[in-house]
């Protein structure tokens, strides 16, 4: 329940249901970037409608695309028609608004810098936190007139563009598909190949969504598995990005908080329709099947641009820890926060390795998680940038707060499912950044 600025949760008796989740707010802001360069119309169905996306559609709508929202009944509860093209689209009369957004920054930086206009790219007190430097240095490499505040550190961060760019040959400094995307977008408006390697794969949304659209990716992997391994990425500029369809699945990053809950609650059964299970998103899933979750996986058709979808079915399970590498981060990074409430009930300790990209989320997510789940009855000790979760909390009501992070909110109202007596969060309404029916769908599962 929500009052005011706060939301009470009690303990769930039992937790059953069918949920369809919002649409994957990755996809969603790749959907609509790609829409507005593409020639023609383009139809998104199933887009996640939470604050993240809709700031990346006002920012098409801002750039000169056009923007209509169709509602309809159905599985995918309406869809978004997107036009024109990359030639239609003009300079902003003001400042385009990010909201609380770093994925419509960075990736809107890339479009932009390929685009001959000067736009800035501004956002709420938390994105005006998030460092910027790591896509800026890339993009002046190509050619782009890139500045922000702070030494070129921190938004707003204004961009002036060129046609053509440079290609280039570009190695990320830390893993980061949004510095990826940035980098590959801009390529698309380059004269040659642009390549991007990483020492992790990250997730490939924007690869995949280029090839749909009739842009070839190539996708290349040398040295062996590990330390020593990198992926690279390289598309060929100066060729037209086509319109289509596309089916945008449920957010992984969504059901992890239902796949924590169903397997932590000793009561519990969920089912979760349409999931998207694309092989660089899905680290969730196995990392709970590590710790022992019961989690059925039966696939469906994908959404007809390459992305695999399936229907998830989770039950109580008994939870033990594991050990987390640094690319098991990377790979769950933003479902790191509620996998340490998994960590706080399971059976022995939990070791988090590498997770100082947390920090420069929404909030400091390894401050804000431990006070969170130690206020609950947790122990979690932060060592630099690794944690440790020691297992077997009878986790007990307490007072949180979200620091206005939508998974923050999330993981420790899951957590308030599971608690002793109520739990308070602080700031909820954040949950609406990327899933605006949440809390209805918790009362719904525990009904």
């Amino acid at each position: 329940m929500i009052a005011a600025d706060v939301a009470r949760v009690r303990p769930a008796a039992r937790l059953r249901g069918t949920l369809r989740l919002p649409g994957d707010k990755s996809i969603s802001h790749r959907a609509l970037l790609l829409a507005a360069l593409a020639s023609g119309r383009s139809r998104i169905a199933g887009a996640g409608d939470g604050a993240d996306v809709r700031s990346t559609s006002g920012i098409i709508e801002a750039l000169g695309a056009s923007v209509t929202r169709v509602e309809e009944d159905g599985p995918t509860v309406g869809y978004l028609v997107v036009s024109p093209g990359a030639d239609s689209l003009r300079e902003p009369v003001e400042t385009l608004d990010c909201g609380n957004s770093g994925t419509s920054l960075r990736l809107t930086s890339g479009v932009l810098a390929g685009l001959s206009l000067t736009a800035t790219l501004d956002g709420d007190d938390s994105l005006r936190g998030r460092p910027v430097a790591r896509i800026i240095e890339p993009l002046r490499l190509m050619g782009a007139v890139l500045h922000a505040r702070q030494s070129d550190s921190l938004p707003p961060l204004t961009v002036t563009g060129r046609t053509p760019l440079t290609a280039i040959d570009y190695t990320t400094r830390v893993p980061s598909a949004q510095v990826k995307s940035a980098v590959l977008l801009a390529g698309l408006r380059a004269d040659g190949r642009t390549t991007v390697r990483e020492s992790v794969a990250t997730r490939d949304h924007t690869e995949r969504m280029l090839r749909a659209r009739g842009v070839p990716v190539e996708r290349d992997r040398t040295g062996g598995r590990g330390s020593d391994e990198t992926v690279t990425w390289t598309v060929q500029g100066g060729i037209d990005v086509q319109a289509v369809d596309q089916l945008v699945p449920g957010d992984i990053s969504a059901a992890a908080f239902w796949l924590v809950a169903g397997a932590a609650h000793p009561d519990a059964e969920l089912v979760l329709r349409d999931v998207g299970v694309n092989p660089t998103r899905r680290a969730i899933i196995d990392l709970l099947r590590q710790m022992g979750a019961d989690i059925d996986e039966t696939g469906a058709p994908d959404d007809g641009v390459g992305e695999p979808l399936a229907d998830l079915v989770v039950r109580s399970s008994r939870l033990r820890g594991i050990d987390l590498t640094p690319a098991d981060v990377a790979a769950a990074i933003d479902e790191i926060p509620v996998l340490c409430l998994a960590a706080a009930v399971a059976e022995g300790a939990t070791t988090i390795r590498g997770a100082g990209e947390l920090r420069h989320k929404e909030s400091d997510r390894i401050a804000g998680v431990a006070a969170g789940l130690t206020a609950l009855g947790a122990q979690v000790d932060i060592d630099g940038d690794d944690l440790r979760i020691e297992g077997g909390a009878r986790l007990r009501g307490a007072a949180t707060d979200s620091l206005e992070d939508h998974r923050l909110a999330m993981t420790f109202a899951i957590a308030g499912l599971l608690a002793a007596g109520e739990t308070t969060i602080d700031r909820p309404a954040s949950a609406a950044i990327s899933y605006p029916g949440f809390f209805e769908d918790l009362e719904r599962v525990r009904a």
